[in-house]
């Protein structure tokens, strides 16, 4: 499947969930409050599916069809188990490389982001269940296709996948500009986690307390800051410029 589908109706997106589809999204009419409805968001949050809620001609132009208040989009590739890919890939001999996305969402940045990453040799993306960006028909064209070439893995929080990739070993470095520690300051040969944060708040606290090392780029216009998905060029050339 090379774009994604949306299906409709309250009680068709809840057995999609139970059937295990991959869910990128729920819109769900404001205002609705039935019981079906309340268990269609009690299954998506136990299941970390982000849910927006939006006006009826929203949905109206997602579904032509009798959409009861609800409309889903199955996203346009299943997402691989992090701890099998992550064990897969910290078993070879070459340095691994680790992209995290803490609460991106922009679904073009997040294709931009894919497709860099595919160029530059990073083994595997890791995304969190709830709160960043679904992948959509726009991330797979913004991606040029790289997206079918390149392991993506959800993870209840970004926390759990920094947890586990440091007990393997792996470094975690944040691109923050809450430091004082340039990019080209940081030796990335070894096997490495790079953590981009979201378009406006960047890497949460919460996270930014848990990395190994944190890193920024250098700034010499009136502008301070790059949208993310450039950023994210940035730090990963400069991981290929030093393991070359």
């Amino acid at each position: 499947m090379n774009k994604n589908t949306n299906i409709y109706g309250t009680r068709a997106i809840i057995e999609a969930i139970k059937a295990g589809k991959s869910i990128g999204k729920i819109y769900l009419q404001k205002g609705l409050n039935n019981p079906l409805t309340k268990q269609l968001e009690g299954l998506a949050q136990s299941e970390g599916i982000s849910i927006s809620y939006v006006p009826e001609e929203k949905l109206h132009k997602l579904s032509s069809q009798n959409h009861q208040g609800a409309v889903a989009s199955i996203s346009p590739i299943s997402y691989a188990p992090f701890e099998q890919v992550a064990e897969t890939i910290l078993a070879n001999e070459k340095p691994a490389l680790f992209l995290l996305l803490d609460q991106l969402s922009d679904v073009r940045n997040f294709g931009a982001i894919i497709r860099t990453a595919e160029c530059t040799g990073v083994d595997a993306i890791i995304v969190p269940k709830s709160g960043g960006a679904p992948i959509t028909e726009d991330t797979v064209k913004t991606s040029a296709g790289a997206i079918f070439n390149i392991p993506i893995c959800k993870v209840d929080h970004i926390k759990d996948a920094i947890f586990y990739l440091q007990g393997s070993g792996v470094q975690i470095v944040a691109a923050t500009e809450k430091t004082d520690n340039l990019l080209y300051d940081i030796d990335f040969t070894p096997s490495t986690a790079v953590v981009m944060g979201s378009e406006g708040k960047g890497v949460t606290s919460g996270v930014l307390k848990l990395v190994d090392n944190k890193a920024k780029l250098p700034m010499k216009g009136k502008i301070s800051s790059l949208n993310v998905s450039v950023a994210c060029g940035a730090f990963l050339y400069e991981i290929v410029r030093q393991r070359n």
